[in-house]
């Protein structure tokens, strides 16, 4: 996969949700193209800490997702519950700016650190990888 156009970026569309997904992240994913480019969107994330565009849509994670079918999700309702769940918990807005690393802490400290994250994403299928890191 070519990353040259991500990373070359100074802003990102991020879905609320995947600020508790890369907390996890442990390089499995729905395909090997998708495990690569979210390993290197969180090389991207956390070592550059650019601005970030919380979205309830499909983002520059979802890019390279076998579910973003046309620039929609096959599960839309599913992780816009979890995007609204991590907006409503952390007090943030769709559309909201700001760095990620800002973004980050304050979902490990209002969601993580609080337990309740299976709240919001239970019902995720890779929920175990979340069980096992906690």
């Amino acid at each position: 996969m070519d990353f040259t156009d991500i990373t070359e970026k100074k802003e990102f569309r991020l879905r609320p949700h995947h600020g508790m997904c890369l907390s996890f992240f442990e390089g499995k994913g729905y395909s090997s193209e998708f495990t690569a480019h979210m390993a290197k969107m969180k090389e991207i994330l956390t070592e550059q800490n650019p601005m970030i565009t919380l979205v309830r849509e499909t983002d520059d994670i979802c890019c390279a997702c076998p579910h973003n079918k046309e620039g929609v999700c096959d599960a839309a309702q599913k992780v816009y519950d979890y995007d609204t769940g991590v907006l409503e918990s952390c007090g943030l807005e769709e559309n909201e700016k700001q760095p990620f690393l800002t973004f980050y802490r304050q979902v490990a400290e209002q969601i993580l650190e609080q337990g309740i994250g299976e709240k919001i994403c239970g019902n995720c299928q890779w929920r175990r990888i979340c069980y096992r890191s906690v």
